[in-house]
């Protein structure tokens, strides 16, 4: 049983859903969403708040602003894309708390959180 705990605690400690999410901007937690789509994806329509930092453009000085204690969540357009995947993992590896967010850009609008654009 033990073994079932722990991989279920990893999971929720590497991803993190749109509710989830939501209920922690509101209650102002100190998390940064990445959109780590392209630039072009980012500015047709992108979750409120989110920065735009494509998975290729991220290294150690594309980064090297970013608050280390605070916890960034990547996402992409959905299911059928990993730009959130390779995004989650380039920010792990430059030392930084990041959960990707299960469902993207997707799963947050079919959760009926609103979304924006550049123009907005």
């Amino acid at each position: 049983m033990q073994d079932k705990i722990r991989h279920y605690e990893e999971k929720l400690d590497h991803e993190t859903d749109s509710w989830d999410l939501n209920d922690a901007i509101l209650n102002g937690e100190n998390i940064l969403v990445i959109d780590a789509r392209s630039a072009e994806a980012f500015a047709e329509e992108h979750i409120p708040g989110a920065v735009s930092l494509p998975h290729r453009m991220m290294n150690a000085e594309t980064t090297s602003h970013l608050d280390r204690e605070a916890l960034y969540v990547t996402y992409c357009d959905g299911i059928g894309c990993n730009a959130s995947t390779k995004g989650a993992l380039k920010m792990a590896q430059l030392g930084y708390r990041v959960k990707e967010l299960i469902g993207g850009l997707d799963w947050w609008k079919r959760d009926g959180y609103p979304t924006e654009t550049s123009d907005d």
